[in-house]
C-alpha cells in the first residue's frame, strides 16, 4: 500500500477544482491555465487510476460515485496540506522580502519601519527599493509596493489600493526668489522642470491640470521621483511630488507648493499572491501600510 505511486499534485489540483466548480473552464480560470490543460490533467488522472471520475452533463462535468468518493478524500488531503503549511510558517521566524518603489521607502516607510519589525514581533524585513516588479509566484519576494494607475494582473495575484495621493509641483524658496513662481500652466511648462526618467510625467500632469496641446519640455532627467524632489529642495528647478513624499519639506518650508491644483495620477498598491492574502504576516503588513500611508490631513 505504501508503494502505490501517487498522481501528480497538479492533476489532483485540477481534479479538485473541477469537482468543486463543475466546469473545466471555471477551474482553468481559477488556476490560471487554459481549459485544455485542465482537460489533459483530468484525462491523465483517470487513465493512471483506471477509473471514470467525471462524466459530461450538458456543458458541465459531474462526479461519478467513485469520483465523488475520491474527490472527498482529495479535498481532505489538500486541507491537511494547507494546515501543515500554515503551521510550519507560523513556527518559523517571520521574514518578509518586500520590493518597493524607491521614493516611498526613503521618504515614508523607513521612519515607520520599527512599528512593523520591533518587539514583540522581531521580524526580519527586507525593503528593496526598485522600480522592477518581482516574480511573486516564484517566491522572488513576498510582496511588492508599486505606484501605478491600473495594474494588470492574473487571478493568482491580488492587488489592493493603499492610497491615491494628490500630485503637484514644488520648488525651494531660493529657486522661487530667483525665478519667481509661474502663475499659469503655460508659464510653468516653460520653466526649469525636473523630470524622472522621461518628460512623460510632466506632460501627463500638465494635461490633467488643464493645459491643452503639446509642449516641448526642457529640464534635467533624474530617473527617480525622490531624486527630482531632492534636486528641487537644492534649488535646481521644479519637481512633481505628492503629499506623501514631501510632507516634511512642506511643513518645514524647505519646499513650496506651486499653484494650488487637484491632480491625481496614480495610487500606491500592495501586490502579493492571492493564496497568501490572509496569512497573518501579510495581514499585519497590510494594516501597517494602511496606517503608514494615510493621506496627510
Amino acid at each position: 500500500m505504501l508503494n502505490v505511486p501517487l498522481p501528480s499534485l497538479t492533476a489532483l489540483k485540477a481534479f479538485e477544482a473541477v469537482g468543486r466548480l463543475g466546469s473545466v473552464r471555471a477551474a482553468g480560470d481559477e488556476l490560471a491555465v487554459s481549459h485544455t490543460v485542465i482537460s489533459r490533467h483530468l484525462r491523465h488522472l483517470q487513465e493512471s487510476l483506471d477509473i471514470t471520475l467525471m462524466v459530461p452533463r450538458g456543458r458541465n462535468l459531474v462526479l461519478t460515485d467513485e469520483g465523488r468518493s475520491y474527490h472527498q478524500e482529495v479535498c481532505k488531503a489538500f486541507a491537511i496540506l494547507k494546515r501543515a503549511t500554515s503551521a510550519a510558517r507560523a513556527r518559523r521566524p517571520t521574514k518578509l522580502s518586500i520590493w518597493c518603489t524607491p521614493g516611498i521607502v526613503s521618504r515614508r516607510l523607513l521612519s515607520h519601519l520599527p512599528k512593523l519589525t520591533a518587539s514583540p514581533r522581531n521580524w526580519d524585513v527586507n525593503l528593496q527599493p526598485t522600480l522592477a516588479q518581482p516574480n511573486l509566484l516564484d517566491g522572488e519576494a513576498d510582496a511588492a509596493i508599486i505606484y501605478a494607475d491600473i495594474t494588470e494582473t492574473d487571478a493568482r495575484l491580488r492587488v489592493e489600493d493603499l492610497v491615491r495621493p494628490r500630485v503637484f509641483p514644488v520648488a525651494s524658496p531660493s529657486f522661487l526668489e530667483q525665478f519667481l513662481a509661474p502663475e499659469t500652466l503655460e508659464r510653468l511648462a516653460v520653466s526649469v522642470l525636473l523630470h524622472e526618467e522621461s518628460t512623460l510625467q510632466w506632460e501627463r500632469w500638465l494635461s490633467l491640470a488643464g493645459l491643452s496641446g503639446k509642449h516641448s519640455l526642457g529640464g534635467q532627467r533624474l530617473w527617480h521621483a525622490h531624486l527630482a524632489i531632492e534636486a528641487a529642495r537644492l534649488g535646481q528647478g521644479i519637481a512633481l511630488a505628492n503629499e506623501l513624499l514631501v510632507e516634511d519639506e512642506l511643513r518645514s518650508g524647505a519646499l513650496v507648493e506651486i499653484m494650488t491644483t487637484k491632480v491625481f495620477m496614480g495610487s500606491y498598491q500592495l501586490v502579493t499572491c492571492a493564496d497568501r492574502w490572509n496569512e497573518p504576516a501579510i495581514a499585519v503588513l497590510r494594516q501597517w501600510l494602511q496606517e503608514t500611508l494615510k493621506r496627510p490631513e
